[in-house]
């Protein structure tokens, strides 16, 4: 299994292929499509990541001593930048999530390519996510 940081590099590595911000905009697009539907049943107000613009759903479970993510949203981008987010984080213990430096968001633009409304709606995401990871540490 890649570390963090191995997702995270190769994600830079994915960004640096395109030129312009629409095919980059493309590339979180598609990788939103790819994300595996979040069954109907989880999308209801005690899932929804509060500080976003659209709706995003995200729920977390441990496995094999792993924290997964799955996660799914009404709007194309969120669901692309969500996707991102769970491809990170995904199958790794829950301490090496809350502490990780998520550097990835900065080094290929992202932030600085959202709206403000978006990118708090990031910063929203990733801070749920460690918020489940430190839960889920505390639990074990």
């Amino acid at each position: 299994m890649e570390s963090i940081n191995q997702i995270q590099d190769q994600i830079i590595e994915d960004f640096s292929m395109f030129e312009d911000w629409n095919d980059k905009y493309e590339y979180i697009i598609e990788s939103g499509k790819a994300l595996k539907p979040l069954d109907e049943q989880y999308k209801n107000e005690e899932n929804i990541i509060k500080g976003c613009q659209s709706k995003v759903w995200l729920i977390a479970y441990m496995k094999d001593d792993n924290l997964y993510f799955e996660a799914d949203s009404d709007a194309i981008i969120t669901k692309g930048i969500i996707s991102l987010l769970v491809r990170v984080y995904s199958g790794h213990k829950p301490k090496e999530i809350y502490e990780n430096d998520l550097y990835f968001i900065n080094n290929i633009g992202l932030k600085e390519h959202l709206s403000p409304n978006r990118a708090n709606g990031l910063i929203s995401m990733v801070k749920q996510m460690k918020m489940y990871a430190f839960s889920y540490d505390q639990v074990k």
